[in-house]
């Protein structure tokens, strides 16, 4: 999409508001400090996340927090503390900038084969089938009824062993590749076991929000946090179905592009700024 388009330009300050400190610091940590493989001190932390109205106060609690969960480390120097991830912490960000980069890059081919995956979690154990339906869901399965998992991608099949066996559900799982029978239809198969209309909602408000230009009130390096910040929800919530099975004129394509053009259009200016940021910051 054009710099110059028809989409309103809208502020975002009000919106990023609501999202969590420690969230925003992932962004930015796996943005701008993981390329570097730097330690940064926590007023450069403090001053990137204050361009999104997160407080001082809030800003070092989320890095107690991400200390406290082993993705950062501390190292004190008199009064002055700098933070370096931690080797699960540079794992972590390692695997989700790959996830989110790559996301929305190509539309995988498919032949009509679905992976259906089968496990029961008893009722009582409420946390656990929250674990799995929040990993399974990560992996871009969909559960039409419950206890039964479904993807339109056979590849998927390893990382839903990893899963189960990680969750220690291997005993009662099982799998089945296959093609979709003569009872019912896929489409509605589908409609069930993603909610595409919510989805297509949130990939317009994305294109909403960044369609336009650049507020001239947003340095280069908020603008670029914010659009990764946005789009690292997307790998959750779309499984990335073959485009046969999506909604005719399906805007997550024109997201994708969206999301790559600015990616591309801001970064060279936001690392610079970061750059500067951190300089400011050895002072």
């Amino acid at each position: 999409m054009a710099e110059g388009s028809a989409r309103p330009t809208v502020s975002r300050r009000r919106e990023v508001s609501h999202a969590s400190a420690r969230s925003l610091l992932m962004t930015v940590l796996g943005e701008f400090v993981l390329p570097r493989g730097e330690p940064v001190w926590t007023a450069t932390l403090v001053t990137a996340l204050g361009l999104f109205g997160v407080e001082e106060k809030s800003a070092r609690q989320a890095l107690a927090r991400a200390a406290a969960e082993g993705w950062v480390t501390s190292e004190r120097f008199g009064r002055r503390v700098r933070w370096s991830l931690t080797p699960p912490g540079r794992r972590l960000l390692t695997e989700g900038a790959q996830r989110i980069y790559e996301f929305g890059s190509d539309t995988p081919d498919w032949d009509g084969t679905w992976l259906t995956l089968i496990v029961s979690v008893p009722e009582p154990r409420r946390d656990l089938r929250h674990r799995l339906r929040t990993r399974l869901t990560w992996a871009g399965f969909g559960s039409p009824v419950a206890g039964v998992w479904v993807s339109p991608l056979a590849s998927r099949q390893d990382e839903a062993r990893q899963i189960v066996r990680e969750l220690a559900l291997e005993p009662q799982a099982m799998s089945f590749l296959s093609r979709y029978g003569e009872i019912g239809d896929e489409e509605g198969m589908v409609a069930r076991a993603w909610d595409l209309t919510d989805l297509e909602s949130r990939y317009e408000s994305f294109l909403d929000h960044f369609g336009g230009p650049r507020p001239a009130d947003e340095t280069v390096l908020g603008a670029q946090a914010r659009l990764v910040h946005e789009w690292r929800r997307f790998p959750f919530l779309d499984p990335r179905l073959p485009r046969r099975l999506l909604p005719e004129g399906w805007n997550g394509l024109e997201a994708a592009e969206l999301f790559h053009l600015k990616h591309g259009e801001w970064r060279p200016g936001a690392q610079r700024e970061w750059d500067d940021l951190v300089a400011e910051g050895t002072d």
